[in-house]
Parts: C-alpha cells; structure tokens; sequence
C-alpha cells in the first residue's frame, strides 16, 4: 500500500487528488496538508467527503511528512516546492509537483515568466516532465516529477505528432484555449467572482502566459529545435474544462486519411487519448470529471491549413488525474489505476 501525503489539498487540484485516490485500490492517503486550514476537519472544507474523509487537515512542514509517505504530491503555487525540496528528502519520497517549479529546463526562463528566483535550480535537469503518453520510460524510474499544466497537456498532446513527423510548419503554430474558472485556482480573485464572468468571455495573458514557454520546449523536442508559438487563453463561465482549437501551416498537400493514420502511430494504444470519429469535434462536456483527453482535427484544403481541436478536463488530465497516473507509473501499477470513472454528463 502506497502512502501518500498531499500539501495543497485543500485547492481545487489538491481535493481532485483526494477524490481520485479515495478510489485507488493501492494508495491510502495519510496527510492532508494545508496552509489556511490546519487542524480543521477536511469534510467541513468539503462537504462532499462527509463519511469519506475523516481527517483533519495538517501543515506544509514536507520533512515531517517525508518519514510517513512514499510520495508527496505539491499540489501549490509556484515557488513552493522548490522552496522545500532538498536531497535527504528526495532520497526519502517521490514527489510529484504540480506547479511550475520544474517544468522548464532553463532557469532563466523560468525567472523571467514567473517572477520569482528558483530556489533549488539543482534539482532541474533531475526533474522529469510528466507528460505520460510522451515520457513514459522516464517517469517509470524518477524521484522528481513536473506535472504538467492544463493547456499544455492539451495543446502538445493535441501537435505532438503533427510537430514530430514535420508535417507542419512549426513556427506557424497559433493556439486559441479556453478554460474555465477552476483553472485559476480556489483563491478569492475578483475576476473570478460570478458576477465577473457569468455571461462573458475573456481573453487574458495575451503573449505573456506562463504556459507559452511549457508549450514551446516541449514542442521544440519533437521539432528538432526551437519554436516560437502564439498561445492565447480565454477565460469562460464554466467549471471546468480545457478546449484548445490550433492553427498551422501544412509542409505540403495531405489528405485526412494520412493524418489520421499519423495520429494512429502515436496515439492508437493510448488508454486516456481518444481520436475521435472524423467530423466529430471534441466537447469539453464528453471529458468532463474523466482522465482522457479527446482529439480531431480538419484539414483546410484551401488554405493548406490543418485546425487541430483538444478537449479535456483541466483538474483531471491537466491536473491530479495525471500526477495519479505519473504515480502509477513512477510505482510500477497498471496506468490506469483509480482513474478508470467515465466522464461526467449532464
């Protein structure tokens, strides 16, 4: 039995890792840990894990922690984690971190997209990124882990083949996303209230995402060399959900069968990608409160144009649904473990 510590637990990704490994048959969950909330009982935070968990909530002191778990999930802001990390406790716990804090191989962009000096730049070229479909093998034997975020799951997992086998030109990559508000976190933002974005839509972070630079070295891997994208993200008044619609330019003439048997190469035996029928768009309400992620795309013969569509759930496959399946992985369990619940509908 994995035991499993969660600092963060008590933030919209923290309480989907809590909600998934309640139903993992391997895990048991013995630290719930939390900043605002200490010695508070869990289910008064979230009612519903009334009879379901009867924990109370603890600190974020991740030494303590690291002497009663095999792993620790961050589910924090940036800057956390990398705050805490040191070598007697890797050499302790595996730790699955789902902020930013070890994405990006290269700390000045780090630095210069998140504002803030890494605290244990170190431990970045360890770090693996844990993108399971593409980094399998490496996930398998790590101690560090960067989960990665919500719209670059969507978006590379939605170009990786295209970027890979060069059937577009990288640099003409244009990804228009759109989320809803969990992706933000549970923290009080007045852009977030109900008033604030019932019956609207927004662009925001436009040219200065923080996931642009996540997108663009990962992409960049597949391409050969680096690549520059323009990533602009909408906020929209649902509560969760990931669509990434994507715009590039195509090498040379291709029909639709050859792409598709191009996906097929990558993505055939995938439990948690879904190519779906042709003509068929991807539906953030198909993925909803479920670990797949579901893909098309269209070819635009007149323009020579392929449009790429991904939908997926931002708290599950872009968050804790991963990290649990990153943990499957890095323990050597069946992938799937505690994530094989349907989507959600209505």
């Amino acid at each position: 039995m994995i035991k499993a510590g969660i600092i963060g637990s008590t933030g919209y990704a923290g309480q989907e890792i809590v909600r998934i490994l309640l139903g993992h048959k391997d895990t048991e969950i013995v630290w719930y840990g939390s900043r605002s909330f200490i010695d508070q009982k869990y289910y008064d935070i979230f009612g519903n894990m009334f009879q379901l968990v009867d924990a109370v909530c603890m600190g974020e002191n991740l030494e303590e922690l690291t002497d009663k778990v095999d792993v620790v999930f961050t589910a924090t802001p940036q800057g956390l984690c990398a705050s805490l990390v040191n070598e007697e406790i890797l050499s302790k716990v595996k730790i699955i971190d789902l902020s930013a804090d070890f994405r990006l191989k290269d700390v000045a962009v780090y630095e210069k997209w998140y504002k803030l000096t890494h605290q244990s730049p170190q431990f970045i070229e360890e770090a693996v990124y844990g993108l399971c479909e593409l980094n399998r093998e490496k996930i398998r034997n790590c101690r560090l882990l960067a989960n990665p975020g919500c719209y670059t799951t969507c978006s590379i997992l939605s170009l990786y083949p295209l970027v890979k086998e060069g059937l577009i030109r990288a640099n003409s990559i244009i990804i228009d996303a759109k989320s809803g508000t969990s992706g933000a976190g549970r923290g009080a933002k007045i852009g977030n209230l109900y008033c604030e974005v019932n019956e609207s839509i927004k662009a925001y972070g436009v040219t200065t995402h923080r996931h642009t630079p996540e997108i663009e070295e990962q992409l960049g891997y597949a391409n050969g060399g680096p690549i520059t994208v323009s990533f602009t993200p909408h906020l929209v008044p649902m509560n969760r959900g990931i669509l990434v619609t994507a715009y590039a330019d195509l090498q040379q003439q291709i029909d639709a069968e050859a792409v598709r048997a191009v996906y097929d190469k990558y993505y055939g035996n995938e439990k948690f990608i879904r190519m779906l029928d042709p003509d068929v768009c991807p539906e953030t309400r198909w993925v909803e409160g479920s670990n797949y992620v579901d893909i098309n795309f269209k070819i635009d013969y007149r323009t020579n144009r392929i449009i790429v569509m991904g939908a997926l759930d931002n708290l599950v496959k872009g968050a804790a649904g991963q990290a649990v399946q990153n943990m499957n992985l890095m323990f050597g369990l069946p992938e799937d473990e505690g994530l094989k619940m349907p989507p959600l509908f209505p």
